[in-house]
Formats: C-alpha cells, sequence, structure tokens
C-alpha cells in the first residue's frame, strides 16, 4: 500500500504548470489592452509577518505590494521575475530538476543577469508568493545535505526511474535527501518514530549502534539547519505516516532554533505550507540536560546570550519547556554539544540518554 499516489503527483504538477500559464497569460493580456503590465503579490515584509497560533507557524498578512512595468525601479526585478517563471515553467513540463545555484548560472544562457545567488533566490522566493506553490513544485532545490536511514521502502516517481522501489537501510551512510527522494511514494515502513538528528556524527554513530532497529525509527540527518525538502520530508513522515517526530540537537540557542523550525517554520518561509511539524518533540540537549548529566561544557557567547533573549520573545517559544530551558540556559552560562556525552563511553548517548529522553517525550 503506498499513502501517495501517482494521480496525486500528476495532479499536483498539471496544477503547477496552469498557474505558471494563468501567470504568463495575464501580463500577455494586459500589454494586448495597451496598458503596462503588473504584477502584484503578498508583501513579504517584517511588519506583514505574523505567528498563527491555531497554525502553530509563521505566515503573511494581507498586505500586498504590486510591481510595474511603468516603474523604471522595477522593471529589473519585474523581468527576473518573469523569466524565473519561464525557466520553471521549463522544468516543470520536461520533468527536470535544478538547484538554487544552477537558476543562477542558467540565467546567464538567456542573458538575464542576476548581480549574485542571492538576489536569485529572492526572485525565486518572490514566484512563490505570487504563485502559492513552492520551489520544490518548480523543480527547484537548494543543494542536498541531509540523510535518511532506517525501514522504509519507497517507490520512485521521477522519469527513468517510475516504478522502481528501494529500502532506505540499503546504504550504510543513508539515503540523501534529494528531489527523487521527496517526491516518492511511501510503500510501507516498519518504522513507529522519527528521529531527526543534527550532527552527521551523531547520525553515524546511531546507524552503527543499529538505533533504527533498537527503537523501530526512522534516523534523519538535517546537517545543521535542515534545508526545506528535508523538513517537508519530515512533514510527510508525519502526517502520511503518523509517525511522531522527535529532535535531537545541540544544547545550544542555536540547536533550539534548529527544533523550532522543523517545528514551526520561520519567518522566511511564511508563505510556504507543509514545511513544519507542530507536534514534533524538541527532545535534547536540554540545558537542563546538562546539568543532570554533567556534561563538559563551553561558555556562552555574547551573540549566545543575545540570541536567548531574541527566542525569549519569540511566540513560538512561550511553552513552558522552551521557557524554561531559555532560563536554564542564561542561568549556568554554558552550553554543550551532542557528542559530549561520549565522555560516559561510546555508546552512552543510545543505551541511556536516548531512551531516558523517548521515555520522557
Amino acid at each position: 500500500m503506498s499513502w501517495k499516489t501517482k494521480s496525486s503527483i500528476a495532479e499536483k504538477r498539471k496544477a503547477v504548470l496552469e498557474s505558471l500559464e494563468k501567470f504568463g497569460s495575464s501580463l500577455y493580456e494586459q500589454m494586448a489592452r495597451g496598458v503596462f503590465p503588473s504584477i502584484e503579490m503578498p508583501s513579504r515584509s517584517i511588519d506583514n509577518i505574523y505567528y498563527h497560533p491555531e497554525l502553530r507557524q509563521y505566515v503573511l498578512g494581507e498586505k500586498r505590494v504590486r510591481r510595474t512595468a511603468r516603474n523604471i525601479r522595477h522593471i529589473r526585478p519585474f523581468t527576473q521575475l518573469v523569466w524565473a517563471a519561464f525557466f520553471s515553467h521549463e522544468l516543470t513540463s520536461q520533468r527536470k530538476t535544478s538547484t538554487l545555484r544552477d537558476v543562477y548560472y542558467s540565467a546567464q544562457a538567456y542573458e538575464m543577469s542576476f548581480k549574485d545567488q542571492q538576489e536569485s533566490n529572492a526572485i525565486i522566493t518572490d514566484l512563490e508568493t505570487v504563485l502559492g506553490w513552492s520551489r520544490e513544485d518548480f523543480n527547484i532545490f537548494p543543494e542536498e545535505r541531509s540523510a535518511i536511514f532506517g525501514d522504509l521502502t519507497i517507490e520512485y516517481t521521477v522519469p527513468g526511474y517510475e516504478g522502481r522501489t528501494l529500502n532506505l537501510t540499503s546504504h550504510p551512510d543513508g539515503v540523501m535527501i534529494g528531489p527523487a527522494l521527496t517526491s516518492a511514494e511511501f510503500v510501507k515502513t516498519s518504522a513507529d518514530k522519527v528521529i531527526a538528528i543534527e550532527k552527521g556524527g551523531l547520525f553515524t554513530r546511531f546507524i552503527e549502534e543499529r538505533v533504527h532497529e533498537r527503537f523501530n525509527a526512522l534516523l534523519v540527518l538535517t546537517a545543521g539547519q535542515a534545508p526545506r525538502a528535508t523538513r517537508h520530508f519530515i512533514h510527510r513522515l508525519n502526517k502520511e505516516l503518523g509517525l511522531p517526530v522527535y529532535i535531537f540537537t545541540d544544547g545550544d540557542p542555536w540547536g533550539m532554533h534548529i527544533a523550532m523550525v522543523i517545528i514551526s517554520g520561520s519567518a522566511n518561509a511564511a508563505h510556504v505550507r507543509e514545511l513544519t511539524t507542530p507536534d514534533a518533540k524538541w527532545s535534547g540537549v536540554w540545558a537542563t540536560d546538562i546539568v543532570k548529566y554533567k556534561l563538559p561544557t563551553d561558555p556562552l557567547s555574547d551573540i549566545d546570550f543575545k540570541r536567548l533573549r531574541e527566542l525569549q520573545r519569540d511566540p513560538r517559544y512561550k511553552d513552558e519547556l522552551w521557557q524554561r530551558e531559555i532560563k536554564t540556559f542564561m542561568k549556568i552560562g554554558r552550553k554543550a554539544e551532542q557528542e559530549a556525552f561520549s565522555r560516559y563511553g561510546l555508546t552512552f548517548i543510545v543505551d541511556e540518554y536516548l531512551p531516558a529522553k523517548l521515555e520522557e517525550a
């Protein structure tokens, strides 16, 4: 049995193409009427982004902005956006994929200039807000760096591999979470949970110690801040398979934020849905774990303290657990990495810490 049908994939692709074509047609229609073409989109300014407590993520407000070819200052981003829509249509219709870096360089083949990749990335984000689809729906992905390992059989849907299946225990280093995997169907799994891990060293240790078998889990390496494709994949594992998600990060404010972005998203992606897993649990490393397990630590820097004060005011961190851990970090003034548990031996984190944290969660 699969949890995602081929027809739904085809329907989404058709809908994306229709949105892109409708966008193009609207520009032609405006020019046919003899008016300067314009584009309207939701504003992504800070004052138009707010936290939605029911959705448990940031969303865009009602403010909108307009770009018009009548305004000479708008012509450059206007034409860049139109080109991005054209290029996205080419990718989607031909079922090809591209990376954000590749989009930047591909523009040069069309004599479309971007001063740097940051400008190119921003235009792709504008296209997302105009059409209401994510860049991944246009087959544009970041560079892959995350991975997954565990008993999950998937069926590929990408051209040339349709119908092929793969079990994600097939490679000892894990399987890269790239476009082919994120669009695949879920066929079957024996897992009853997902464990997301910030650091590659711990991900490898968990595979070596057979955590996927001992705890019946799928192991996901986020490699720091999880890329959007990885967050979407975690969302799918939770929603389509009903698997609870537990997140393990370094014990510092940045690790907290890595977990929270998986749970509640980020302001930068307030215009995109299906990237969050609101019921996922941050299971450590907590500040109170640093105290409880007497872990080796480093002092918090001024930047760390500044970040903690920002998190303290962030509405996503209002719940008791987050506030308790923020206050504990500030009180002890120390931080610890996941690898710090190795002071008790190479397998302590698997034999003692992990089962205790999963039971607590």
